[in-house]
């Protein structure tokens, strides 16, 4: 995207909401192509275009009592590349009752290309709207019996820092905030300057599970269920040896026809999945921790750490070390 074309983010403003993680989204993307830049001396180039919209432009009462003026109504809000849903500090029922009306437009964005990504209860929005019937989910530890009982035909895990669900982001709560934002940063802008961000604003981004959001960077939007059920398996299996042929009687169809499909829905062959997914996965690890390139093929797949290189080398032109050098978060 050319530097006049800004990514296009809605933050939902509402009565009671956390005033803290409103202004704390409006802050970390606002600034994404900015504060680097000026530590450096280089010319700012602004990533994101950040508002907040509520029904009617009308100011919000955060759940801290501070008022803060919204950019946008809603209404007017026709699309935009991510929306984000913040923390419901207040009676999580009482806010979801006193706003139903905002729930249309979260659906009719969510049916645009937009992500939309909610934190810690912001879930019981994406929930209400049946945004998550059948999807993973998560939200706040505190919260989470609750969901159960009001939303049981949602897939919550709860002990995950992220998920991802197709174009459906959800934290947990707290700091996962952050882990959502530097994830959503890099999914648009790439990981050079998710990086320079969580160095910018001294964010410690080695929490939490890495597994769930395995294959951010690979997401492509698609219609084929099989495809689907096939990639599911695949990230949550990388770690096994895999073959096409085994995938394939999994769903009942040939090689070839699974090669087809899967050509057809992502431009890609399963085998290249597969590999897309491991050295996705190797490179958070290396980033996250100091690790030997024996147990890094391990922990991903590979036993032979002659092909696992060449792999990783081919995918990112560095070698394992050279990229731990360049990426680590060891240091953030």
């Amino acid at each position: 995207m050319s530097q006049a074309e800004p990514y296009m983010v809605i933050v939902l403003g509402f009565d009671g909401v956390l005033g803290s993680v409103l202004a704390g989204a409006l802050d970390l993307f606002s600034f994404t192509g900015v504060s680097w830049q000026r530590f450096l001396d280089q010319e700012v180039t602004p990533r994101f275009k950040v508002q907040i919209a509520s029904l009617g432009g009308v100011d919000i009462r955060c759940s801290n009592r501070l008022s803060l003026q919204a950019h946008c109504d809603i209404n007017e809000v026709i699309e935009c590349d991510l929306l984000l849903i913040p923390t419901i500090g207040d009676s999580i029922d009482k806010v979801l009752l006193h706003n139903q009306l905002l729930i249309p437009h979260i659906i009719r964005l969510a049916n645009t290309k937009a992500d939309v990504a909610s934190n810690c209860s912001g879930a019981f929005w994406l929930a209400k709207a049946g945004l998550l019937d059948g999807r993973a989910a998560t939200t706040h530890w505190g919260y989470a019996d609750k969901f159960k009982r009001d939303y049981p035909q949602v897939d919550l895990q709860q002990n995950q820092f992220v998920t991802q669900s197709d174009n459906i982001f959800c934290a947990a709560g707290g700091s996962a905030f952050y882990d959502l934002a530097l994830l959503l940063i890099e999914r648009y802008c790439g990981r050079e300057i998710s990086t320079q961000v969580a160095k910018t604003q001294i964010i410690d981004s080695k929490r939490g599970n890495q597994n769930s959001y395995t294959n951010v960077t690979l997401y492509k939007p698609h219609s084929d269920q099989l495809v689907k059920k096939v990639q599911d398996y695949i990230e949550n299996n990388f770690q096994q040896a895999l073959s096409v042929s085994a995938l394939a009687t999994q769903v009942n169809i040939t090689p070839r026809t699974l090669n087809r499909r899967f050509q057809s829905a992502l431009n890609l062959r399963p085998i290249e999945y597969i590999q897309a997914v491991r050295i996705e996965q190797a490179k958070r690890l290396l980033e996250l921790r100091d690790v030997s390139i024996k147990s890094l093929a391990d922990q991903v797949g590979y036993s032979d750490i002659s092909s696992f290189t060449r792999l990783f080398k081919r995918a990112t032109e560095l070698t394992p070390k050279e990229y731990q050098d360049k990426f680590s978060r060891i240091a953030v």
